[in-house]
């Protein structure tokens, strides 16, 4: 957990009890953040006696990982024995706790009342994962995977600036069937469009995400339907749009299907063969024309003309913001974790974002989002 929070860029301090001093040495901590590691309520050699004030002061978050059923029981009591329950007490920053113990310990009554107690003075709460635990029983009780504890302090850390919102994203590609084998696609991941989905569940709001077949990680707290054709892409949407605040459609739906979907595998014949294509339905089009006061956000991916290609399509279909990338440039690509990006507006105002993870491309395109001025109504 440590490496993964100063991997990220977090400046992470330590602060232990006695007993877990038992399972790893504070100069491990110490070794791994490169500061000093806390323990001691008083100690004399200590040159700032009230290291738990100061500490407590420049703490943004604070996470208690694993949490046994004791200093969880502390903590819901107001019982402040030794540094860090006296920290846990000085603290004003969010707390997200992480249960980890025996099944039966876990079920307990008391200790699930703590941890509503907990929950009520609003601190975070992360559930334990269900599995084979130390003392060899099974159920829940061990620690919750590190992404999950990851994502809920991202999400302690977020400014709820969609607090109350519900928001509808679609991603990933769209398959459209030839016979039982083989489909036309294309090579989106869905990386762009669930980044967009998981930024925005951070901030708050009520997120639903469409998306086709992918292999990408759904993100935490996200409701997610999966579809496989365009076809059955703009039915999900269209039911999910309708008392949507907010659609971004990042999803890369394939402009045809083929005319004749063949119940078997078609065997290799002749030197050539000819595959009849029919148009599939414009989506993002549809939303356009009947928008009313949702914003609407579209993506184009492209290789040529990109600020011409893009504006076009904002225009045409009723925008509110396009973000317009050259998939043929190096790190802004299909199935690379990073993005550059372009924001057009229908003002002809245009906002540059360089070279950044797909995580932080999303952060920087949802702060503009939040700026944009509610459409008047209907388009007429």
């Amino acid at each position: 957990m440590a490496r993964l929070l100063i991997k990220k860029g977090a400046d992470t301090e330590v602060a232990m009890t006695a007993n877990a001093t038992r399972f790893i040495t504070p100069l491990t901590f110490q070794a791994l953040t490169g500061r000093p590691v806390s323990c001691r309520s008083f100690d004399s050699s200590d040159e700032d006696v009230m290291a738990h004030i100061s500490l407590a002061a420049r703490t943004e978050a604070l996470v208690i990982v694993p949490a046994t059923a004791n200093i969880i029981a502390k903590m819901a009591m107001g019982i402040a024995d030794d540094f860090l329950t006296t920290l846990c007490l000085a603290v004003t920053s969010p707390k997200i706790v992480c249960p980890a113990m025996n099944v039966r310990m876990f079920q307990n009554p008391v200790v699930q009342e703590n941890l509503r107690r907990l929950q009520g003075f609003g601190a975070i709460v992360v559930m334990p994962g269900c599995g084979d635990l130390a003392c060899g029983e099974t159920g829940p009780g061990r620690l919750a995977e590190l992404p999950e504890i990851i994502e809920a302090i991202k999400s302690a850390l977020t400014v709820k600036s969609l607090a109350g919102k519900k928001v509808l994203v679609s991603a990933g590609p769209t398959r459209e069937m030839i016979d039982p084998v083989r489909f036309i696609s294309n090579r989106s991941t869905g990386k762009m469009g669930f980044a967009m989905a998981a930024e925005a569940h951070r901030r708050g709001a009520r997120v639903f995400l469409v998306s086709g077949p992918v292999t990408t990680p759904r993100p935490m707290g996200v409701t997610v339907v999966e579809v496989t054709t365009a076809v059955e892409m703009r039915q999900a949407v269209l039911d999910l749009a309708q008392d949507a605040d907010v659609v971004v459609k990042a999803a890369a739906v394939s402009d045809y299907a083929p005319a004749e979907q063949y119940a078997q595998k078609v065997k290799k014949g002749l030197d050539e063969e000819t595959l009849r294509l029919i148009k599939n339905p414009d989506i993002l089009a549809e939303l356009g024309r009947h928008k009313g006061r949702r914003l609407l956000v579209g993506f184009a991916a492209e290789t040529e003309d990109l600020l011409a290609h893009a504006r076009e399509k904002m225009i045409n279909k009723n925008l509110d913001l396009i973000v317009a990338n050259d998939v043929s440039r190096p790190g802004a690509g299909f199935a690379v974790d990073t993005n550059i990006v372009k924001l057009l507006y229908p003002s002809g105002r245009i906002d540059d974002i360089p070279l950044k993870s797909k995580e932080e491309v999303a952060r920087d395109i949802w702060d503009r989002i939040v700026e944009l001025p509610a459409p008047r109504g209907p388009i007429q």
